[in-house]
């Protein structure tokens, strides 16, 4: 294909560049808008440059992937109503065995949640609580922290709802949910069983804490045990993180990842200058913010709000005030008790504790109700049925069996994240009009092509770099539909082939750098930002073991993906 006039091509280069520039580094001191806006204003310049119309614009827009993607955001929230992920966090601290054990359990139920949860929901659910308990065992969090990240990446590689850019390849290459279990599953349990091992070679020493330590540790906080409701709910969002903070924190020399924790005391000392920042808080504001903070997890377990009402009757009836317990978790209002009287007699207890087992009653009910549902979407996903009307499908039943308000629920859903899709899919689009992709992949492909493994090898580069450059879900849309026509050429299963490796090589890909992963970025900032157990993973620190972990872990799993 021929490049485009000389002004489409400089000028659509222009509104990708901008794009990228936002997308990459959404803090930068010129425009900190964010990824959000950066991505409408790529799209803007593209309509407004004339590299497209406004008609090929909104056609751009892939619509199936937007639905998958809001269903699964959907399906992540009732699940965490359910309280899953305050489970997977008992998994973690249940009847650990040390250190590495410990560090084992992390790889494990990251990757196998990201799996199915996405990988960002995994690591803002999971990263304060992996945090405290480090700490409360008296050990180093820099590994525990380095193990969420890197395995929540290299799982959610293994399935269509994993992450952004499976999402992507799935709907594009029409590949099935079981189809794309089966050709990447293999190398997902091979890739967390070696980066678990990397790790453990990597921070032995540091794991290497004898076990009257770590019982120290806790005695000294009291036998302070991680409880149930420090598995914190968040909101299903993008990273929303300042790059500047985490990353320039790590351009000086990286200290030993035991003395990298933030001191809250230095950080209260500075509060003059990050008011210069704009984040400027008031003594009151800051109590009351730490107050919030300990009380998030509103949606991992039953938090009751008891307020007493009167009971108005038609009749005028005077009866007594009735207690009603709110479930915020739930967004509801559940009349459970008539509050006694001064002088009511035993009998009105037993009626409450009948009364109170049916709202536990009515709780499980609906916890069932809710995990039978995500079920029933993963069968009809493994079925081969349309993944976006599947995920859109589960998402409604599980509103209509709320029974209440769907506004509580939605409003949780990340539509910042779903602009940000709408206004990629046309800044990619409008970039593939200027030519340019396609002239630079005309010098690569005949050298890259999967029917060999110098040509294996050269594309599983190529992707390396560009995901870590463009990011990884840009790079599936530029490289996606090149990659499986030149592998078409060879046959219809080399096709499927390619769309696999280009999966798995992306996906791993982000745990090379900081950057490279809005995970390594959730990880990082929910660190910096917790509350007495702040932790600064710099980039440098980061990238010591992503550098080697990325490409033994990609080389790996090339193997067998290439195999399927």
């Amino acid at each position: 294909m021929t490049l485009a006039s000389t002004d489409k091509v400089v000028l659509g280069c222009i509104a990708f560049t901008v794009f990228w520039v936002l997308a990459v580094f959404p803090s930068v001191p010129f425009m900190p808008v964010g990824r959000t806006a950066g991505s409408l204003l790529g799209a803007m310049l593209m309509v407004l440059f004339r590299v497209m119309t406004p008609e090929d614009a909104y056609k751009a827009i892939d619509l199936p992937i937007l639905g998958l993607l809001f269903g699964t955001m959907v399906v992540s929230i009732f699940l965490e109503r359910a309280d899953m992920f305050k489970y997977l966090g008992s998994a973690l601290a249940w009847r650990s065995r040390g250190s590495k054990d410990l560090l084992f359990r992390v790889c494990l139920v990251s990757a196998v949640a990201s799996a199915l949860f996405t990988n960002d929901t995994c690591c803002v659910v999971l990263t304060e609580f992996i945090l405290k308990l480090a700490r409360q065992n008296n050990l180093p969090p820099q590994p525990f922290l380095l193990a969420l990240a890197s395995s929540s990446n290299i799982g959610s590689s293994a399935t269509p709802i994993g992450n952004p850019q499976n999402l992507v390849i799935a709907v594009q290459s029409g590949i099935t949910f079981g189809q794309f279990l089966v050709g990447v599953f293999p190398a997902m349990i091979v890739g967390v069983v070696t980066n678990t091992c990397i790790l453990l070679c990597y921070f032995w020493r540091y794991l290497s804490v004898p076990e009257k330590d770590q019982e120290g540790g806790a005695a000294e906080r009291g036998h302070e045990v991680v409880a149930d409701e420090e598995v914190t709910s968040h909101r299903f969002t993008p990273a929303r993180m300042s790059h500047a903070s985490s990353v320039n924190g790590g351009l000086g020399i990286d200290a030993d990842c035991v003395s990298e924790p933030i001191r809250r005391t230095d950080s209260l000392n500075r509060a003059d200058t990050l008011s210069m920042r704009s984040r400027s808080y008031n003594s009151e504001g800051d109590i009351q913010v730490a107050i919030r903070s300990m009380r998030a997890s509103s949606m991992a377990q039953e938090m009751v709000e008891v307020s007493t009402v009167c009971d108005r009757r038609d009749d005028g009836g005077g009866v007594g005030p009735r207690k009603i317990t709110r479930t915020t978790s739930h967004q509801r209002s559940v009349i459970i008790e008539d509050a006694p009287e001064a002088d009511a007699d035993d009998g009105h207890k037993g009626k409450d504790g009948d009364d109170v087992k049916a709202k536990r009653w009515k709780v499980l009910v609906w916890k069932s109700a809710v995990y039978l549902t995500t079920l029933g979407m993963l069968v009809a996903l493994l079925m081969g049925l349309n993944m976006s009307w599947s995920a859109i499908t589960a998402a409604l039943v599980l509103l209509a069996l709320d029974f209440t308000d769907a506004q509580a629920c939605l409003e949780k859903v990340s539509y910042s994240l779903l602009i940000f899709f709408c206004g990629m899919f046309i800044t990619v689009a409008g970039f593939n009009r200027t030519g340019i992709p396609n002239a630079l992949w005309e010098l690569v492909e005949p050298h890259s092509r999967i029917d060999s493994a110098k040509g294996t090898a050269l594309l599983a580069v190529v992707i390396l770099v560009l995901s870590n450059v463009a990011s990884n879900v840009p790079t599936v849309l530029l490289l996606g539909s090149r990659v499986a026509a030149s592998a078409a050429a060879i046959s219809p299963a080399s096709q499927k082939k390619a769309w696999l490796i280009l999966a798995w090589v992306s996906t791993v890909a982000g745990n090379l750098t900081l950057l490279g992963s809005a995970a390594n970025l959730i990880v990082c900032e929910q660190a910096r930002r917790a509350q007495f157990f702040g932790y600064n993973l710099t980039f440098w620190s980061h990238l010591r073991f992503g550098l080697p972990s990325t490409i033994i872990i990609t080389a790996i799993g090339l193997l067998i993906v290439a195999s399927y």
